[in-house]
């Protein structure tokens, strides 16, 4: 039997975690299975689609194959069908099992970066509406989304965060957040689920940043010859690219016994500071960033997980972007926003996971996904 036009009976993970989805539809009414929309859905994002017209046309032109492993009992649904589904598909439901399925992909790895960071869909804003927040788990060595939740409209990351947090299996890691994320009940939280947090302090924490600031200002000023002081460490990178020249220097430091509030703190060991001089021609400019931790002294360490959370918003936040056009997308009916945007992460997962073209771009694996059915059901499969 010819494998282009059909793959035979055909099971995957996936497949097998969105049937415990409960579907948000009358059940006396579908044409149409829920798992054969998400599948479709899925599909069309892998080859490069974007739309729910995409889903519906994409559908169309695949359904010969599709029914290799698809029940189709009504054909391809409309590009309504998908739409309507995706905005009534219940978020949270759906989070929990990219979850459970994600959990199953990744690996295990000792002290891995784990980030926690929120990104606007601007186009998705509702007229006299926020624009939507998702905040995202990435991490970085398994390369991998571990989970997503949207910013309540009349709320902010503060609260999101820990939603998200709850879900996720971080024993052994190193959870990394921005100034937004730099609340108590946050670091306690991180510290119950047996892991490091890195904590990036700015106006929201105005006191603390004040005097983490002052501190390890005052121990650099103290420095000789170039060396800094006992307890606090320091390590630097440099880096040239077009013209443009950025040194690094990182500091960290557990004489934390000055601070009152260490005790308000769960298991704060050290503070951190980096200091970014970057100069693009004549042009210098300075910029110093400061950081609560429970790690202990290595600077080595607090530099890792400070380059990893950087690192969410050039392997997560510009890859949506830029490749599945995630600020652009114009979905904006009930749950449509965040269902489709955890889509595109289940999309990047099963990319990322590919290791049999490792020199293929993601441009050019979604391209091939279009083009060869075995390749698409091979990224299925991941």
């Amino acid at each position: 039997m010819n494998s282009e036009t059909c793959c035979g009976p055909v099971s995957f993970n996936l497949m097998t975690a969105f049937e415990s989805l409960p579907d948000p539809r009358d059940k006396r009414t579908p044409h149409h299975l829920l798992t054969d929309i998400l599948v479709i859905g899925l599909c069309t994002l892998l080859s490069d689609g974007e739309s729910f017209n995409d889903m519906e046309d994409f559908g169309k032109a695949k359904e010969t194959w599709l029914r290799g492993f698809l029940k189709l009992p009504c054909g391809i649904p409309s590009h309504d069908t998908f739409n309507r589904v995706f905005s009534a598909l219940d978020p949270q439901k759906f989070s929990e099992c990219f979850i459970r399925w994600i959990e199953g992909l990744r690996q295990t790895i000792s002290r891995e970066i784990v980030s926690l960071d929120g990104k606007a869909t601007r186009r998705a804003k509702k007229q006299g509406g926020s624009v939507p927040q998702l905040v995202s788990a990435w991490a970085r060595e398994n390369g991998l989304v571990l989970g997503q939740i949207k910013v309540d409209d009349k709320s902010n990351e503060i609260t999101a965060v820990p939603e998200l947090l709850r879900t996720l299996e971080l024993k052994g890691c190193i959870v990394t957040l921005d100034a937004m994320g730099c609340q108590k009940k946050i670091a306690q939280q991180i510290v119950e689920a047996q892991a490091d947090y890195l904590l990036a302090l700015k106006g929201n924490q105005e006191t603390v940043h004040e005097e983490v600031r002052a501190f390890i200002d005052d121990l650099l000023c103290r420095a000789q010859n170039g060396h800094p002081p006992k307890g606090l460490q320091c390590s630097q990178t440099v880096e040239k690219d077009h013209g443009r020249l950025e040194t690094r220097c990182y500091y960290q430091t557990d004489g934390i016994g000055w601070f009152e509030d260490r005790d308000k703190w769960a298991q704060l060991r050290s503070f951190g500071m980096v200091e970014s001089t970057r100069q693009i021609g004549e042009t210098i400019t300075v910029e110093r960033r400061y950081y609560l931790s429970s790690l202990p002294l290595d600077v080595e360490c607090f530099a890792r997980a400070v380059r990893g959370h950087w690192g969410i918003e050039n392997s997560l936040h510009w890859v949506l972007d830029v490749h599945f056009g995630e600020d652009q997308s114009r979905a904006r009916t009930g749950f449509a926003p965040q269902n489709l945007g955890l889509l595109r992460r289940m999309v990047l997962n099963l990319i990322k996971k590919d290791d049999s073209q490792p020199k293929l771009s993601i441009r050019r694996k979604r391209n091939r996904a279009a083009w060869d059915n075995n390749y698409l059901l091979k990224l299925l499969k991941n």
